[in-house]
């Protein structure tokens, strides 16, 4: 009917790009729909370590021997005995013997297994390719890291006072920014 009323070759030429734009514009959005429908969206059935401890779909352990293994075995939270109590009565055994190896069953296991680690290494492998990682809620534990010296040492105080002062004046947060996130692989986050 368009057509009809156009008789020049120009009217016609717009009226034929206007139908295409709508068909395209019609198609984009029931795609763009479709796909929003039917996605499988990455949330977290675990938002906190009270989350994990109360169900038993997704197993959660540790390194064998480790730091992160000590903290729960020695711990006096509810939440973290019960966290112990799963993970040491676990078949087949949720512990690994390193953490490259727990990554590792992370990635395997398609949703199916918590890693536990130390926060440190934890942000800095999610910077890592393949970026298929993520931590999910707060730290379960706030530590903080030495250096060991010999018992009586002169410049003891001295190393002490400097890293207060980076820690004060934001050098350490600002190198931790450097190597940790403009150093990753840009795994960005949406």
């Amino acid at each position: 009917m368009f057509y009809s009323r156009c008789r020049s070759l120009s009217g016609r030429i717009v009226g034929g790009v206007w139908w295409f734009f709508t068909l395209i514009i019609i198609s984009s959005y029931t795609a763009n729909l479709a796909a929003f429908l039917t996605v499988n969206r990455m949330i977290s059935p675990i938002e906190s370590a009270d989350d994990l401890s109360k169900q038993t779909e997704i197993a959660y352990g540790s390194v064998n021997s480790g730091s992160t293994r000590d903290f729960f075995k020695t711990s006096n939270v509810d939440t973290y005995q019960k966290m112990w109590a799963f993970m040491s009565q676990a078949e087949p055994s949720v512990f690994v013997d390193t953490v490259q190896s727990g990554i590792e069953r992370v990635r395997k296991s398609k949703g199916q297994y918590a890693f536990l680690l130390e926060s440190t290494m934890n942000d800095f492998i999610n910077q890592q390719s393949p970026c298929d990682t993520m931590k999910v809620g707060d730290n379960l534990n706030s530590r903080g890291y030495g250096i060991a010296m010999r018992k009586g040492y002169p410049l003891k105080q001295n190393f002490t006072l400097a890293i207060l002062k980076l820690r004060e004046d934001s050098i350490l947060h600002l190198l931790e920014q450097r190597w940790w996130i403009e150093k990753g692989e840009w795994c960005v986050i949406f």
